[in-house]
Order: structure tokens, then sequence, then C-alpha cells
């Protein structure tokens, strides 16, 4: 009789797998109301191991936003490569929205960092990560008030889609979406 081995995950494959399991359980419950317990047990690890490897479920909560937000600028800029302006904007814009339609746990858990930003290390990371994508568009050629309408429009977009607005439109919010 044959066996196959089996293959152990090295740490980074299981900081990995805790991070979309911390990722599902924060976007849901906060940082307050997630349970480290459901973590552990979605990503078939100890608790001990997981307090092991991020130290604490606060540590936990910031790795996964820095990743959420750097998830977002990868986006923006594999977007806007070779392109300035606005196209570069729309290009962003288009590329950002398809993210989170593929993942709504990754706006809801860029949610839960703003909504948990009274925490001075989350307000920090979460910062660190608005002023990067802030960079990003600015970096395309952009005037400061496309940028500023850029943003306002994308938080709008956040706030839209949070309320379920695009399974099921209504009126009024196809009205705020509407580009002039």
């Amino acid at each position: 009789m044959t066996t196959t081995p089996s293959t152990r995950k090295t740490a980074e494959e299981r900081r990995e797998e805790i991070l979309v399991a911390a990722r599902e359980e924060f976007a849901r419950h906060g940082l307050h109301g997630g349970s480290t317990d459901a973590i552990a047990r979605r990503a078939g690890i100890s608790q001990p191991y997981l307090f092991r490897l991020f130290g604490t479920k606060k540590e936990l909560f910031l790795e996964g936003a820095r990743r959420c937000l750097q998830q977002t600028h990868d986006a923006f800029a594999r977007a806007g490569e070779g392109l300035h302006g606005e196209e570069a904007m729309h290009a962003m814009g288009e590329a950002y929205a398809a993210l989170i339609a593929d993942n709504p746990d990754l706006l809801r858990a860029q949610m839960q960092g703003y909504a948990a930003s009274d925490d001075p290390d989350i307000r920090e990371v979460m910062r660190d990560g608005y002023r990067r994508l802030v960079e990003l568009v600015e970096s395309t050629g952009a005037s400061a008030e496309e940028v500023s309408r850029f943003f306002a429009y994308g938080m709008l977009f956040n706030v839209v889609t949070m309320m379920g607005l695009h399974a099921k439109p209504e009126p009024w919010a196809d009205r705020l979406l509407e580009k002039h």
C-alpha cells in the first residue's frame, strides 16, 4: 500500500489562510465583535497558534486592514498603468468596482477599518493606506479638484454598495451615482 506524504503548510501559508478567515469574520462583525475562535476554526488551526502568529486580535485586524488597502492600491496601480488623468481615474474606478464585486468582504472590511479608526493604531493604518491611494491617483496628473471628486464619488459608491443598492437599485440612488 502506497501513501502520499502529507505536506505541512508553511507559517506563511497558514498566515495567509488566517488573514482570509479574519477578513471574513472582521468584515461581518468588526474588531470588537469578531471572534478569534471563529477565525481559528475557519482557518483550521488552534486559537493559540493564531496568537503565536499574530500576537493579538488587534494585530490581526491591523494586518488585515493593511492588506485590504494594499489590495485596493494594487488594483488601482494595475488599472492606471500607462494612463493619465481622467482616463486613469476611470480605469481605476472600474477596477475597484470589479474588485469589490468579486470580493464583497473587501469593502466590508475596509468600512470596518474606517469605523474602528477611533483607535489610534487603526487610524494610523487607515490613514496611511488612504494616503497612498490619494498619492497614486494624484500621480496620474489629475487636478486636485478631479482627485477630490474621484474620492468623493468613490465613498458614495462604497455607501451605496454597502446598502445593497447595486443589487436592487432605487431611483434616488441612481440619481446620486449619475456622472455629471
